[in-house]
């Protein structure tokens, strides 16, 4: 790994600690950051009892906010806020309560203030459950406020 893909992994793992700090909705619904590097991250979350609805599978919310939130710390690893702009998902099969639910989220473009993510949710068994597609939009300001202006410094 070379000197700056190793500061950006760095980078990524502060950001993803600064907002996971901050994150009390992802942290009420029990998900958990299984990885996260520049432009992308993965988070899970069991589908408990109380997240089903009356056809008893997970409802729909729950499963566009585990994509979502990993879509938010995919697109803010940069250390750029960055917020969502537009969010498209599309169901492909029902999640059950019991399943641990992983979401994947993947950067396929950033262009200027614009970056396009990828979540594809599956069952830990590796059943696809949902495509979510994500636009960011970077506004003013740093997840870690101040650090670029203290690396520009050195």
């Amino acid at each position: 790994m070379t000197e700056q893909n190793s500061d950006s992994q760095a980078l990524a793992e502060e950001v993803c600690a600064a907002m996971w700090s901050r994150d009390h909705a992802s942290r009420a619904l029990a998900m958990q950051i299984l990885g996260v590097k520049p432009g992308y991250a993965m988070m899970s979350m069991l589908v408990r009892a109380d997240m089903v609805n009356g056809h008893h599978t997970c409802h729909g919310g729950y499963i566009f906010t585990l994509a979502d939130s990993t879509f938010a710390y995919a697109c803010n690893s940069h250390n750029q806020n960055a917020v969502a702009s537009a969010c498209h998902i599309d169901f492909l099969a029902p999640a059950k309560e019991g399943d641990i639910l992983e979401a994947e989220a993947v950067e396929r473009s950033l262009s200027g203030r614009t970056g396009v993510y990828d979540v594809t949710v599956r069952t830990r068994g590796g059943k696809k459950i949902a495509l979510f597609r994500g636009k960011s939009y970077r506004i003013r300001g740093e997840v870690i406020a101040g650090l670029q202006q203290a690396e520009h410094a050195e």
